[in-house]
């Protein structure tokens, strides 16, 4: 069984409440990648994993993964720390084959995630929003 497969099923199995803590659950993927702007769709679960996130995303047919630290806003100024049903953006590193990259992900009044990314050496960023399924 896939990873991606294996983290929807756990997601699914925490229920509600986990879809409410912090960035914990499963999304919906829109984007548009890095200098061309191409837009693509896919999806992807995030799970508590110690004091970290485990990120995977399922684009097409292609599976990224990624570990995140967290962030929660405290008296108006972001801290980043453990992972917490506080947090309120994510610092993301993630991985696919010999490629590696970074991407930030803040959190919207809507429950959405907004964020930008980028890839290994390159010169430019790409968008992505992440949408509670």
């Amino acid at each position: 069984m896939k990873l991606f497969n294996v983290l929807a099923v756990t997601l699914t199995l925490v229920g509600a409440q986990a879809a409410t803590a912090g960035p914990v659950g499963i999304y919906d993927v829109v984007g548009a990648n890095p200098g061309d702007g191409t837009a693509y769709e896919g999806a992807v679960a995030i799970k508590e994993n110690g004091a970290t996130y485990t990120v995977l995303w399922k684009i097409g047919e292609e599976e990224y993964i990624g570990t995140a630290i967290g962030a929660a806003n405290l008296k108006g100024s972001t801290i980043f720390g453990e992972a917490g049903e506080n947090d309120t953006a994510l610092a993301v590193s993630y991985r696919s084959g010999e490629s590696f990259g970074l991407a930030l992900f803040v959190e919207q009044e809507n429950g959405h995630w907004n964020g930008i990314w980028t890839y290994a050496g390159s010169d430019s960023i790409g968008s992505e929003t992440w949408t509670p399924q």
